[in-house]
């Protein structure tokens, strides 16, 4: 190994692997493999056929989230699809050995939810799940990314999958936030000025001060959404911020092997002088509240902006033209005051206290608008516990809400929390794709704090004006 100086994403990858194939991939080791109901029964279906087993049993960790009900879970799950699916992972990780949260398990939840708050997730790691926005995991320090189903196949039967390593891009935020600027505007803003394309084949690392004083939570909403501009995953460098919420986690290092652990940790940092192919600098004055506009989540703006005027031409012009139409908006057009049927908060973007505690906060001595419905999905039956204990249940329920059960919910069209078409929905999910929320459904993407905003006025707001 050279002493050149590394990237911690070089020191991450280069340490899990195993081999290196000459002008191919690389062999990866993986440390955690998180598995749940939908991306999973074909990969056991793969093993069984070719009587293969699971090699190790005790870094896989399944729970069912995507296709399950956020109400009455302790009745029979009605979509037959869905039960299958349910039914296959739990018989599948019974059959194997692998710990199954499953529903009416208190430690159920959304994937990515649960792997942080039950410290599965570690710093320096390796991460894979059948789930795009395994990137969350990121936000540790870890290398934590999206596979297929033949990749979950693999990394079940062998632990190990193959991958060429990706580019590498820094992204630098420094600065002071405004008031009511949350890390999902954050995020929002940066793949609004990249795109949607702009980090295909790099994997990031977030950096500058906006990031060293964001918390755990922030941090993994950030991560979350790096797939959203192309991004095979991002990364946060670990700190006192990130130890100090793993210390005591049921999962986490005690005694000597915790003292072992912070001794590799704080060697995760990028060392002065590393190269990236491309690095980013903005200025967290510039970022205002987001929300977007088109139908994927780099058409975003400032919420007090309106919806810009595309000065493309040809194909670029005529996909920009089916966006609007499609959102039933026009260029030039504000974006506040438009009206809000739907607003959702959850997800693995926005599922945790925190975000809760941001919504809150705008509907505390509100009431919900009459015409609005409002989804308030936790993450986990964790999120959900905390939400009873710190008296926002009692917030929510005074302004007319009411709080649902953990799971993916109406971050995608997998269960029964589907907007109905041509409906408008802000969310704080991480998807705004055509019929991501539902055939025909039209959503956009929001911080918790504008989701309140919308949820008590009935129409999109500028949150800051009820801070």
């Amino acid at each position: 190994m050279s002493n050149s100086p590394r990237t911690l994403f070089d020191k991450v990858w280069d340490s899990h692997v195993v081999r290196h194939i000459k002008n191919g991939p690389d062999v990866l080791f993986i440390d955690r493999h998180f598995i749940h109901e939908v991306t999973s029964p074909v990969a056991f279906l793969g093993l069984k056929t070719r009587g293969l087993s699971v090699l190790y049993p005790e870094r896989t960790f399944a729970t069912a989230d995507h296709n399950t009900p956020t109400i009455n879970q302790h009745l029979p799950v009605k979509d037959p699809l869905s039960a299958a699916q349910l039914d296959a992972l739990k018989n599948n990780s019974a059959k194997y050995g692998i710990s199954h949260w499953g529903l009416g398990n208190p430690k159920n939840g959304i994937v990515h939810v649960i792997g942080p708050e039950n410290g599965i997730t570690l710093p320096g790691m390796t991460i894979v799940c059948g789930d795009s926005h395994t990137s969350t995991h990121g936000a540790f320090g870890a290398i934590a990314f999206g596979i297929g189903t033949s990749e979950v196949e693999m990394a079940l039967s062998s632990q190990c999958i193959m991958q060429p390593k990706a580019k590498k891009m820094r992204i630098n935020v420094n600065g002071q936030l405004q008031k009511g600027v949350l890390p999902k505007d954050v995020i929002l803003y940066i793949i609004s000025q990249l795109t949607a394309a702009g980090a295909t084949g790099y994997f990031v690392e977030y950096a500058g001060t906006v990031f060293e004083q964001m918390s755990m939570e922030g941090r993994m909403t950030v991560c979350n959404m790096s797939i959203e501009m192309g991004a095979r995953g991002g990364m946060i460098a670990p700190d006192d911020i990130t130890f100090s919420y793993i210390k005591g986690k049921e999962k986490a290092p005690k005694g000597e092997a915790w003292d072992e652990a912070m001794a590799y940790w704080k060697t995760l940092k990028t060392d002065p002088g590393a190269q990236f192919d491309k690095e980013y600098h903005f200025d967290a004055a510039d970022i205002e509240p987001m929300i977007t506009f088109g139908t994927n989540p780099g058409m975003g703006i400032g919420i007090s902006n309106s919806i810009p005027v595309s000065h493309e031409t040809g194909s670029a012009k005529s996909s920009y033209e089916k966006s609007l139409n499609y959102m039933g908006f026009h260029e030039s057009e504000p974006m506040l005051g438009k009206k809000v049927d739907y607003v959702f908060i959850g997800s693995c973007t926005n599922g945790r206290i925190e975000d809760f505690r941001a919504f809150a906060s705008i509907v505390k001595g509100r009431k919900k608008a009459d015409h609005v419905t409002a989804w308030i999905v936790p993450g986990s039956h964790t999120v959900e516990q905390q939400i009873r204990e710190e008296g926002i249940l009692d917030i929510l329920t005074e302004a007319g809400f009411q709080l649902r059960q953990p799971g993916c919910s109406a971050c995608l069209a997998m269960n029964d929390d589907k907007i109905p078409a041509g409906k408008y929905a802000v969310s704080t999910s991480n998807r705004n794709f055509e019929g991501r929320q539902g055939p025909g459904a039209r959503t956009m993407l929001a911080s918790p704090l504008v989701a309140a905003a919308a949820a008590v006025t009935g129409v999109v707001t500028d949150p800051r004006n009820l801070l």
